[in-house]
């Protein structure tokens, strides 16, 4: 199981993403684009960083479990 490879394939694609709805901000400005924003884009930044905290520590536990293992 590679999760720092899904860590980082999730953290490049946050970052993919973010970039995109900055761009799309500029041009969706009215009260549906804040309401989008408001209930999918501000909790799912938080939501991710929660995500890839509990993914390297499942991967810790992992290499605690391998060695262990061994």
């Amino acid at each position: 199981m590679n999760l720092n490879g899904n860590k980082s394939r999730l953290t490049g694609l946050t970052k993919e993403l973010t970039l995109r709805w900055a761009d799309t901000k500029e041009h969706w400005r009215d009260a549906k684009g804040a309401e989008f924003e408001r209930q999918f884009m501000r909790d799912l930044f938080p939501q991710v960083n929660g995500a890839t905290a509990a993914i390297e520590q499942l991967d810790e536990l992992f290499k605690r479990i391998r060695h262990d293992c061994e």
